[in-house]
């Protein structure tokens, strides 16, 4: 049986990408491996302050990347507003070849049955749907681009998307609905040649891990000991795991999970 052609791991360097939760983070770190991978990378985040991202810290994440990068403070809440960030991004470079949708929030710290609504809610509508608005944006500019065969969507998702979380149900909830948001894109995408992929991170050294372990009142290398890596991962890593699902070559995690998250649950 022949073999398919060889899929180069590197960027060409007219290759572009969009980021969303890109002020910190994991959403920082994807942006720096990208523009190190030779993208030129559109960053949103929303910048709404503490205890989220703030201006000044999308500002220094330009400030680092010089002209491969260029800010908006866009909410991924906001479909119009993102659709005009693909609109930029065409418009400036040409193409759009990758979406990571990075944004998210965590919230909780009751059972589900004491959880209010609007934790639910504002989970839902940042967390599962902001994945939704993201592709809804983002895919029709792939399709319409010059090489939509190298085209690729990657949601982070969660340890959380495939176990259950003490006292965060709705976080619980959301990250399972961003998995099957990438497995029924992914379906249908077929035969276009873009493709749509998760990854999970585990416990991360980020912001949003010291939410999680103020909401259980432990200290954050307790979260870590539940991953059989016995150590917080570095955002860099789960960048490098984004950085392959995003390249030509990542077409091979379609419609699944990469769980980068050091063996969670052990």
């Amino acid at each position: 049986m022949s073999q398919p052609p060889a899929t180069p791991l590197a960027a060409p360097a007219d290759r572009t990408a969009l980021v969303t939760g890109a002020a910190r983070g994991i959403g920082a770190a994807t942006v720096a491996r990208l523009v190190a991978d030779g993208y030129r990378v559109m960053a949103l985040d929303s910048c709404e302050g503490p205890p989220l991202a703030t201006a000044e810290q999308l500002d220094a994440l330009a400030a680092r990347h010089g002209d491969r990068v260029r800010c908006r403070v866009v909410d991924v809440r906001d479909r119009p507003a993102l659709e005009l960030a693909v609109a930029e991004t065409v418009r400036v470079w040409g193409r759009l070849d990758v979406a990571v949708a990075a944004a998210g929030i965590i919230l909780g710290g009751r059972p589900l049955w004491e959880t209010p609504d609007a934790v639910l809610d504002d989970l839902w509508d940042v967390v599962a749907k902001g994945v939704w608005n993201t592709a809804a944006a983002c895919v029709p500019a792939m399709l319409a681009g010059p090489e939509p065969g190298t085209c690729r969507f990657v949601a982070v998702a969660s340890a959380a998307g495939s176990h259950g979380l003490f006292h965060l149900a709705g976080y619980n909830a959301a990250k399972h609905a961003v998995v099957g948001m990438v497995k029924g894109l992914a379906a249908d995408l077929v035969g276009t040649g873009v493709t749509a992929s998760a990854v999970s991170p585990g416990s991360t050294d980020t912001d949003l891990l010291r939410t999680t372990a103020a909401l259980y009142d432990v200290p954050v290398d307790e979260l870590a000991q539940h991953q059989l890596i016995r150590r917080a991962i570095d955002p860099a890593e789960i960048a490098a795991a984004i950085a392959f699902c995003a390249s030509p070559a990542g077409g091979v995690v379609n419609g699944t999970v990469l769980h980068a998250d050091g063996g969670f649950g052990a």
